[in-house]
C-alpha cells in the first residue's frame, strides 16, 4: 500500500494561497522537485489541476515559457511528466497524462492507495481537507513560510475533527521556511 501525503506552503498565520508566501528560490525548488520524484502520481481537484497544468505542462512548442527560469525547469519537467489523477465532477475529460477520478471520493482514493509504489502526493485547499476528514493522509508536510498574510484561505479550514499529529521530520531553509513532516498519530480505545 503507497501512503498519500499531502504538502503545502503555508504562512505563519495559516494561509495557503499559492502566491502568499516568499517567492521560489534555488533551495525550495530543488526540495519541491524532490518531493514531486518520490510520488508515483499526483493527486489534484479540479481547481489545483487547472493552475497546476496552464503554469507547468510543457508547451506543445517543446521549449519552456520564458518567464521560467532555470531553477524551476527541474521541476516543471518533473511534474510534467507525472502520472495525474485528478478529482472532479465538473470536468468531463483531463489531459496532460492525468485521468479522472469520479464516484465516491473515499473508496476511489482507498483504490489508488492500494496499488504498489512510493506514495501518492496531493496538494491544494479542498481535496485535502476532504481527504483529512476521511482519515485518508498518511503523511502531512507544511513548509511554513516567515510571512503573515493577513487574508486567504486558511490550511484545512472547516476540519470537521481534530486530528493528533507527530512530528517526524524538519528542515530549515536558509529563507528562513521551515519544513516540518507529521504522521497523523492512531488513537486506540
Amino acid at each position: 500500500m503507497r501512503p498519500l501525503r499531502y504538502s503545502i506552503n503555508v504562512t505563519l498565520d495559516g494561509c495557503c494561497h499559492h502566491e502568499a508566501g516568499l517567492p521560489p528560490d534555488e533551495e525550495s525548488m530543488r526540495y519541491w522537485t524532490a518531493e514531486m520524484e518520490r510520488a508515483d502520481a499526483l493527486l489534484f481537484g479540479r481547481v489545483t489541476y487547472e493552475m497546476m497544468e496552464s503554469a507547468w505542462r510543457k508547451p506543445a512548442t517543446g521549449t519552456w515559457p520564458d518567464w521560467m527560469d532555470e531553477l524551476q525547469v527541474p521541476f516543471a519537467e518533473t511534474i510534467d511528466r507525472a502520472k495525474k489523477y485528478v478529482v472532479s465532477s465538473t470536468l468531463s475529460g483531463v489531459a496532460w497524462s492525468a485521468e479522472l477520478v469520479r464516484g465516491d471520493l473515499g473508496p476511489a482514493v482507498q483504490r489508488l492507495k492500494q496499488e504498489s509504489g512510493e506514495g501518492l502526493w496531493v496538494g491544494g485547499v479542498t481535496l485535502p481537507l476532504a481527504l483529512a476528514d476521511l482519515g485518508l493522509i498518511d503523511e502531512y508536510e507544511f513548509l511554513v513560510q516567515p510571512v503573515l498574510a493577513g487574508h486567504g484561505p486558511t490550511l484545512l479550514a472547516g476540519l470537521r475533527e481534530r486530528i493528533q499529529l507527530e512530528l517526524v521530520g524538519r528542515r530549515e531553509f536558509r529563507s528562513g521556511v521551515v519544513a516540518l513532516r507529521y504522521l497523523p498519530t492512531r488513537v486506540t480505545a
